[in-house]
């Protein structure tokens, strides 16, 4: 039976919308009239989650910011494997999950996948229709889960997965944001002074002799001189600059080289290594625990680590096992990888519990990676704070010395 989307004002006059099966538009809006629903549009859901809507388009400022998040899509998993551990088939659970989620477009999508379900279509093969939603891990995983008849542990497992690498995602980013904010807050007074205060006060200095003035007071003085007039010229380098480094980041030598000096870059290297090496065992063991094969898994599992040189590294692995190499052996040479790690990944080929050693990996370097983050929070916070402190220090000094000096001839 096809689904339908719709919008409509029920008897309180509030906008309702949703997405139901029926036989057909009209059949839908009988039923909906019935319910005291007043339709103002029903469009095939099958064709709007493709973008093929043949109705004529309306601006929807509310689509433009509906986005499916990882933790909607996590879970989202999470009740599906619920539901298929109870019993209700596939495209039910389905339908039952597309009145639970909130966001629109992600009820378009599970919509488009219900349907392709019923007309015979693999689980796996519908989510391949929606790429910005399900990544390829996502596929992959539950491909395999569907060949090997136990989609609902997969689901669990692929929820469980995506929720822990959103939790070490905030980890990290709470430990930068911090630093970031005084950064930012440093930079704001520092421009104020220069643009506000210091010209003010320069006025006082008008007629006295420029090599009577201190070194660090001249400084000041003509750096606020040129941050006045020549502000425009600033904004450009600083925009410019931004989106220059981002184009270059793109290219395969900007990115290498980058990639490669953040992992010599001090208080950075460590934390970029575990976070790439938990996000890596914690990938690798969980899609073969759910039957990915080895070669495929380490293909998808590049996409994680967010470093080329990092990648690179995985690459020579493949490479090396195809041709009858063990896994340990590369990720040794590579350098990148921890003797512990490769240790424990060589007793796991050798005892057959690969995918077990990766999990005690992860949970480790994510232990580790707690404890870093904590250790940077700490150090960074006050680092940044001194600076700003230092610079703030300079120029009120450098405007006070001439001033005092001034009193005290005065006097």
């Amino acid at each position: 039976m096809p689904s339908y989307g719709y919008r409509g004002l029920n008897q309180g006059g509030r906008q309702v919308s949703g997405v139901r099966d029926a036989e057909s538009a009209r059949a839908l809006r009988a039923t909906l009239r019935a319910e005291g629903v007043f339709v103002t549009e029903v469009h095939d859901a099958h064709q709007k989650a493709r973008g093929g809507s043949g109705l004529k388009r309306e601006v929807d400022l509310k689509g433009y910011f509906d986005r499916v998040t990882p933790q909607d899509v996590a879970v989202a998993t999470r009740q599906l494997a619920t539901l298929l551990r109870a019993g209700i088939p596939l495209a039910e659970s389905l339908g039952a999950l597309m009145d639970q989620v909130e966001s629109d477009k992600f009820r378009r999508t599970l919509a488009d996948v219900r349907m392709r379900v019923n007309e015979g279509t693999s689980f796996a093969d519908a989510l391949l229709q929606h790429p910005k939603i399900f990544s390829d891990l996502y596929i992959n995983m539950v491909r395999a889960g569907e060949t090997a008849g136990n989609l609902e542990d997969v689901l669990a497992r692929l929820a469980t997965f995506m929720q822990s690498q959103a939790l070490l995602r905030g980890k990290v980013k709470s430990a930068l944001t911090y630093p970031a904010v005084l950064a930012l807050a440093a930079i704001a007074m520092t421009g104020f002074l220069m643009a506000v205060v210091v010209p003010q006060i320069v006025q006082i200095f008008e007629g006295t002799d420029d090599r009577a003035l201190p070194w660090n007071t001249r400084l000041v003085i003509w750096v606020s001189g040129a941050f006045a007039d020549w502000w425009w010229l600033f904004l450009l380098l600083a925009v410019g600059g931004y989106f220059g480094f981002r184009y270059w980041r793109k290219t395969e030598k900007g990115r290498h080289t980058w990639d490669r000096f953040v992992l010599r870059m001090w208080m950075v290297r460590d934390m970029v290594k575990m976070v790439a090496i938990a996000r890596f065992s914690r990938t690798l063991g969980t899609m073969l625990q759910s039957g990915v094969p080895l070669l495929r898994a380490l293909e998808i599992v590049k996409a994680v680590l967010g470093n080329v040189v990092l990648i690179r590294a995985i690459e020579d692995a493949r490479t090396a096992i195809r041709e009858g190499e063990s896994i340990a052996q590369p990720l040794a040479k590579s350098g990148h990888f921890p003797p512990m790690v490769t240790q424990m990944v060589a007793v796991g080929e050798r005892s057959g519990q690969l995918e077990q050693m990766l999990q005690t990996v992860a949970e480790a370097y994510e232990v580790e990676v707690d404890l870093r983050v904590g250790r940077l929070t700490s150090v960074l916070g006050p680092v940044v704070i001194l600076f700003m402190g230092g610079t703030i220090g300079f120029i009120v000094v450098s405007i006070l010395m001439p001033l005092m000096e001034m009193n005290d001839m005065i006097g």
